[in-house]
């Protein structure tokens, strides 16, 4: 690995310490990278879910709306006769 890296490349008398340094940076973006991921994919699922569910909660109501008899339905056959 110490072979591929940049800070191999340039010797300055300070290589360990360059080294390590750039392998703590490299290690702090991967971390806050894969944080900004995971809190993109939470938020994305939340949302979705939001999403859903007001969705299905109008289909819901849709339904509901569909299967109470009109008050024309009602009159039509109804009659003391």
């Amino acid at each position: 690995l110490r072979c591929c890296t940049a800070a191999s490349v340039v010797t300055d008398g300070s290589g360990a310490a360059a080294d390590e340094r750039s392998l703590y940076i490299m290690r702090v973006v991967q971390i806050a990278v894969m944080c900004v991921l995971a809190l993109t994919v939470v938020f994305g699922i939340f949302f979705l879910g939001c999403n859903l569910l007001i969705k299905s909660e109008g289909m819901i109501n849709f339904l509901v709306k569909d299967r109470r008899p009109s008050k024309e339905g009602e009159a039509v056959g109804a009659g003391p006769y």
